[in-house]
């Protein structure tokens, strides 16, 4: 009996959002500003990638499947690279101490 690729791969996803909830939320607090600097990292490296993808198709076409999802890709790494810069910022704010 052979297993369909495609459950094979939803099968994967869905596993992996479970293995990153509960790492996540594992985390203790002081650990959550280097974890988001690792996060934004790893978004960088998904605009690479994304942009690669979203240059990837043919010279006469200009809206195709690979330029779409790359796009979306880039614009969404954005969002998370950004939100995150805020998020560290906010954080580190925290652990300043207050003039008096």
């Amino acid at each position: 009996m052979e297993i369909d690729p495609f459950v094979f791969r939803l099968s994967i996803f869905i596993l992996s959002i479970f293995v990153g909830y509960y790492v996540v939320w594992s985390v203790t607090p002081s650990l959550h500003t280097p974890l988001m600097s690792v996060t934004n990292a790893i978004s960088s490296v998904i605009i690479v990638g994304a942009i690669i993808a979203a240059l990837a198709g043919k010279g006469n076409v200009i809206f195709n499947q690979a330029s779409i999802f790359g796009y979306l890709a880039i614009i969404l790494a954005a969002v998370n690279i950004f939100g995150g810069f805020l998020v560290t910022q906010r954080m580190l704010a925290m652990y300043k101490k207050k003039k008096k």
